[in-house]
């Protein structure tokens, strides 16, 4: 019999990955330009954090290579969410719901660079299935061209900060690393946006775009990001993994919900979008399996 704290953490990681999948909505919801919304999500996110560690009476203390790490590293978070909210402008939450499940593609590419391993037959195999996904998907969805290409990059920055925070987490703690990677990606847009002038372009958020920003900065954001941390010490990490994986199709579902027709895709987008998820789901499964073999 399941012991009931660990049913109960079950039903708050789901719960996370749907508020997970939210995200997209709230992005498609909220007026102002990607770049402003990603810097006011991330400031909200940094702020947030700081009361949780004010409350819980939690240390600020990093080393300066730690805090350079955290810092350059979520240059690259910032980047993905930039990249991710570009995607949903320029085409729907379900176009890039999709393209951002290709992040298993990129990890198996860009994880042997950094494990110094070779990649797996299995990751080749996955790999294989979701560009043919992909594939059909600027097949038959070509009109959205630009949100493919930026939600798939959002998908290859993901991959890199993924990685680099599988390593990062092996000298740190998971809310601290969050904690100052917030802090990189805030400083490091506004930054960009001081120099290019961002500044004075789209900064006037409306008072519906500000109820939006909260939800998306605190709940969606640092809250999820905590919920999901607190649930991994009563659940393996397969586990995790495989709810994880549907946060595309809750997103999806959620998108239907909210913008209707808006939605409706071709027939070859769904045959591509299948594709991709089916990989994306199974691949877990299939290696949890083949490791179980080794043992």
């Amino acid at each position: 019999m399941e012991n009931p704290a660990s049913g109960r953490n079950l039903l708050i990681l789901h719960l996370t990955v749907v508020v997970w999948g939210f995200t997209g909505i709230l992005g498609n919801l909220i007026s102002i330009p990607a770049i402003h919304l990603v810097w006011y999500r991330v400031g909200i996110a940094f702020v947030s954090l700081a009361i949780y560690f004010a409350i819980k009476r939690r240390s600020f203390s990093v080393n300066r290579r730690d805090f350079i790490s955290f810092f350059v590293t979520g240059g690259l978070v910032g980047l993905h969410w930039l990249l991710f909210f570009e995607s949903i402008k320029a085409s729907t939450v379900s176009v890039t719901l999709v393209c951002l499940s290709s992040i298993t593609l990129f990890t198996a590419l860009v994880e042997p660079l950094f494990y110094k391993r070779r990649t797996s037959k299995l990751e080749v195999l996955v790999g294989l299935l979701i560009i043919v996904g992909i594939y059909l998907v600027f097949k038959f969805e070509s009109q959205y061209i630009k949100g493919i290409l930026f939600g798939l990059a959002a998908a290859l920055a993901a991959a890199f900060f993924g990685t680099i925070n599988s390593l990062l987490i092996k000298r740190s703690g998971a809310t601290l690393i969050s904690l100052y990677e917030m802090a990189g990606a805030w400083v490091l847009l506004s930054l960009f946006m001081l120099v290019s002038g961002k500044f004075d372009e789209g900064m006037n958020a409306t008072a519906t775009d500000w109820v939006y920003l909260l939800l998306l900065g605190t709940i969606c954001t640092s809250g999820a990001y905590v919920a999901a941390v607190s649930v991994m010490k009563e659940i393996s990490a397969f586990r995790v993994a495989l709810a994880s994986n549907l946060e595309p199709i809750y997103g999806i579902l959620l998108a239907w919900l909210f913008f209707g027709h808006q939605e409706k895709m071709s027939a070859g987008f769904y045959a591509g979008a299948v594709i991709i998820l089916g990989a994306v789901f199974l691949f877990p499964v299939l290696r949890y399996r083949s490791k179980s073999r080794i043992r």
